[in-house]
């Protein structure tokens, strides 16, 4: 019984201690700490690390998904009339995008490297033949010559009107989406070249793209500070951009959407510089989310990123030309895009004014199919999901001289859009599952502790209520009581014994 009792008293003292032990190592955060350490040493951008070999190929598919919007009503449009558009696509594309020329500079605190881009296209993705299905849209080459001559006198650019009506460039063409992506011989451009030879005879939307890259990024690796992982330090050979007119516009912010800093928190802003708008953005915490199950937060671009200047005053250095600054949910990139009229937006000006989605009949901005989203782990900072979405709009206002544009007035008029879209492959998810549980497992120890300590603490309390009923029964069962109820019997009441018989005195 004592030893029994030792043993129960033993085990409350281990749980008292287990569970003092496990609230310390809670409160210093002494497992949370090591682990996030490891971490921060495993998530950077360094020969060995976890992430290192990903970054240079990342494993999960990317794909590109391109969207056009076809005119049914070309010449009523000409003629006054609401322009009306359908809609084309996807016409999907691999993309692949392994790094090239990686190279440690700045003694191994930064890494510089570029990324060529190829694009494989996706029939059974797809929803026609890029090489068959026809699109009827703007005549983009002319419009960017009409807008390169505006500033010339009128004279000049009426001249230059019967010259292009000579050789039929009209206001909208139809081509194959072939054709538009990668690039077809325009009569225009290819007369422009024999008097300019810098002007190239050919045109197309993502002209020269297949297989080249956005040129050379400086990144840095985080070793010295996990929140600097990733992020872009330079841009072809730039550390600030002279496209637009402040500072902090052509400021390089963040990294380029591939990879984020670890440990992220939903207060956060998250920034990202994208080569195609020349600028950079930033995303805001939306909401909670899983993607074949691992956590994610949802981050996205808030409506102020493309603003106007009298809404956001942060993007007054974004309007250009400064007279003429367009309302919200739009950009003017022509800065970056050698003068030609470029407007860029989210799809169906998704985040934009009214007046624009207005303006064209066919268009119904959907916030789940045309918003910009990451979902990213939090722990890790990787990349689960993502979505990027961009349209192409072109610019349609009157030139004098021009008597096709005589009805036109300022229509941002789409063109194209665009879905670069990654879901994390099932290899990645496995590998990242297995990591957040080691993670989750050895940052709970305490409290895994705490749990030991309470659970014996609990029993070595049960043992000694068992204890206590068990003595008690005990005391019961040993209390005196008369052994034998038979009557006295006389004769049997001195047993045997010898008489004693009197002696008379002499």
């Amino acid at each position: 019984m004592a030893r029994r009792s030792c043993a129960v008293y033993a085990t409350a003292i281990v749980s008292v201690h287990l569970i003092v032990v496990g609230i310390a190592l809670l409160v210093a955060g002494v497992f949370q700490t090591l682990i996030h350490n490891r971490l921060k040493k495993e998530i950077t951008l360094t020969e060995g690390s976890r992430v290192f070999n990903t970054w240079k190929n990342p494993p999960p598919p990317v794909f590109m998904e391109f969207f056009f919007f076809n005119v049914t009503n070309p010449q009523d449009f000409l003629g006054g009339a609401k322009p009306r558009v359908t809609h084309m696509g996807p016409y999907t594309y691999r993309e692949y995008r392994p790094k090239d020329n990686v190279t440690f500079v700045d003694q191994g605190t930064k890494v510089s490297a570029l990324t060529p881009k190829t694009f494989v296209f996706m029939p059974d993705l797809s929803a026609g033949d890029p090489s068959i299905d026809l699109v009827t849209t703007v005549n983009i080459p002319a419009v960017a010559v009409m807008n390169k001559v505006k500033g010339l006198s009128f004279w000049t650019r009426s001249a230059i009107s019967v010259f292009m009506g000579n050789i039929g460039a009209q206001m909208f063409m139809t081509h194959t989406v072939d054709e538009l992506l990668w690039g077809f011989k325009d009569p225009l451009l290819t007369r422009l070249h024999t008097i300019k030879p810098e002007v190239d005879e050919y045109f197309g939307l993502m002209l020269n793209k297949n297989g080249s890259d956005d040129g050379e990024f400086v990144y840095l690796t985080g070793e010295d500070n996990h929140l600097d992982y990733g992020r872009i330090h330079s841009w072809k050979g730039q550390t600030l951009m002279s496209f637009w007119n402040t500072n902090q516009s052509n400021m390089i912010n963040g990294t380029d959407g591939s990879a984020f800093h670890p440990f992220l928190t939903k207060q956060e802003r998250l920034d990202v510089f994208t080569a195609d708008l020349c600028r950079s953005i930033y995303m805001l915490f939306e909401k909670e989310v899983e993607v074949k199950g691992i956590l994610a937060y949802r981050y996205t671009p808030p409506h102020e990123v493309l603003a106007s200047p009298k809404n956001n005053p942060e993007n007054e250095g974004f309007c250009l030309p400064q007279d003429k600054c367009l309302d919200d949910g739009v950009l003017n990139v022509a800065v970056c895009r050698k003068g030609a009229p470029v407007i860029v937006s989210f799809p169906h000006f998704y985040l934009g004014d009214k007046k624009y989605v207005d303006a064209i009949e066919g268009l119904t901005p959907i916030h789940d199919q045309h918003q910009t989203f990451l979902d990213l782990n939090p722990t890790t900072g990787i990349p689960v999901r993502a979505s990027k979405r961009a349209q192409i709009n072109i610019m349609l206002e009157r030139i004098t001289g021009f008597p096709m544009t005589r009805n036109m007035n300022g229509t941002i008029f789409p063109v194209m859009f665009l879905n670069e879209s990654v879901v994390i492959d099932d290899a990645s998810a496995e590998k990242l599952h297995k990591l957040l549980t080691i993670v989750s497992l050895v940052s709970n120890f305490p409290f895994v502790l705490v749990a030991l300590g309470v659970l014996l603490f609990i029993i070595s309390i049960l043992l000694l209520i068992r204890s206590h009923q068990r003595n008690t029964s005990m005391i019961a069962e040993t209390t005196y009581s008369p052994t034998n109820t038979k009557e006295d019997d006389p004769n049997e009441r001195n047993g045997t014994y010898v008489g004693l018989v009197p002696v008379e005195k002499s």
